[in-house]
């Protein structure tokens, strides 16, 4: 069975960040591919800022075009919304019946999942795999057989800054891959009008 970590996000705009994090994944556990699974609408957060699915399923795309290893999951966007992990991961499993599919979740996430509906369903049928995220402790549930702490570089950046430095008129370029940046800045996403 190929093992799948799932990295869930809006992804509003998919950064380096995200980058290390899934490719540190591949290198420490024994994960064969992760699959960015791009939320159309996080029940945590608000829908406001974000771009069209299609802009941030092809900003996925474009980042990770050169890793077979990695892959855009647009299966959130044929569910209903707002996106509930436990919803995705029945529909996942049951349209790749030969596949295993664990988490992928940064520290701060681990500190509010009992939060997420049905998380002892999925803290006992699925492994998760957790990112330290700057500011975010280690949480009891850390102790738990299914929880994985896995220590890969931290980047104190979210999409959120990067959002903010463009409309400030700043380009984080090194923030972001190239062919990202290419579009972003080809589409003039985030810019202040």
């Amino acid at each position: 069975m190929k093992h799948i970590g799932l990295f869930f996000g809006s992804f509003n705009p998919i950064h380096v960040g995200h980058l290390i994090v899934a490719n540190s994944m591949l290198e420490l556990t024994d994960m064969d591919e992760v699959w960015f699974v791009v939320s159309p609408q996080n029940p945590f957060k608000e829908r406001k800022t974000l771009l069209e699915d299609h802009h941030r399923m092809q900003m996925v795309r474009v980042a990770i075009d050169d890793n077979y290893r990695m892959r855009a999951c647009d299966a959130e966007m044929h569910l209903p919304v707002p996106s509930y992990t436990v919803v995705t991961l029945a529909h996942l499993a049951e349209k790749y019946p030969d596949k295993r599919f664990s988490i992928i979740m940064g520290g701060d996430n681990l500190e509010n999942f009992r939060r997420w509906r049905n998380y002892e369903h999925i803290l006992e049928n699925h492994q998760i795999y957790v990112y330290p995220r700057p500011g975010s402790t280690p949480d009891s549930l850390a102790g738990h057989p299914n929880v994985h702490l896995v220590d890969v570089p931290t980047m104190d950046i979210s999409s959120s800054y990067i959002r903010q430095q463009i409309a400030n008129g700043h380009p984080p370029r090194y923030m972001l891959t190239e062919p990202v940046f290419q579009y972003l800045t080809e589409m003039h996403f985030y810019e202040q009008r």
